[in-house]
């Protein structure tokens, strides 16, 4: 699938600081609005799908992403100035889709030290790790976890997304995506010798 990108409205919303929310309630009248929500997250839905599958699948799954969102825009909470954590949910559940693909990454990185996609992967993985032992231990580790544990870990570490936002992207409840979250980095911890390249980012 092509990238598609929306036209851009000139009456950008950024001026008038206004939510999410407030914007895709207002694209129900005026579609061409929900461009904002675009400009606003596309980079960063992007760069997650390129952690997880590698640039080449990444194009697609955040063009699915945003085309998926526009078309479900009237069934969203616009309570939530926030969008990111639904815009992520439909990245997850497109990037599920791709599972062999994110595994076999992960297996290639842990035998070689490079992965299957040179790019997105490499830098991902390595964000703060130097050894090349460390970074395999790290890629098997993740490649070996459940789909649903490596959505929270990954949401949470790369999105940077809070707990709860990772649970509300998810769609499942706080105290599970906390049992997640503890069982995956329980996991990561042993692979590594007990100590946890992704600290930072989880806490």
């Amino acid at each position: 699938m092509a990238t598609v990108t929306p036209a851009r409205d000139p009456r950008t919303a950024a001026g008038r600081g206004e939510g999410d929310g407030a914007i895709i309630a207002r694209s129900q009248q005026e579609p061409e609005c929900f461009a904002e929500v675009f400009d606003r997250h596309y980079d960063a839905v992007h760069g997650y799908a390129a952690r997880r599958l590698g640039a080449s699948l990444a194009d697609d799954v955040a063009a699915e992403t945003f085309l998926i969102a526009f078309g479900r825009r009237g069934s969203y909470d616009v309570t939530r100035g926030n969008a990111r954590p639904w815009l992520y949910g439909i990245a997850s559940n497109l990037i599920s889709r791709h599972h062999r693909s994110e595994v076999r990454q992960y297996r290639a990185l842990a035998r070689t030290g490079v992965p299957a996609v040179a790019e997105g992967h490499a830098d991902l993985v390595a964000g703060r790790l130097d050894a090349r032992a460390t970074r395999g231990a790290l890629a098997a580790a993740l490649g070996s976890l459940s789909s649903g544990d490596r959505d929270v870990l990954l949401l949470v570490a790369w999105a940077q997304l809070s707990l709860q936002g990772a649970a509300e992207a998810l769609g499942i409840p706080d105290g599970t995506a906390r049992s997640r979250l503890h069982r995956a980095r329980k996991k990561i911890r042993a692979a590594l010798g007990e100590t946890d390249p992704l600290r930072e980012d989880l806490n």
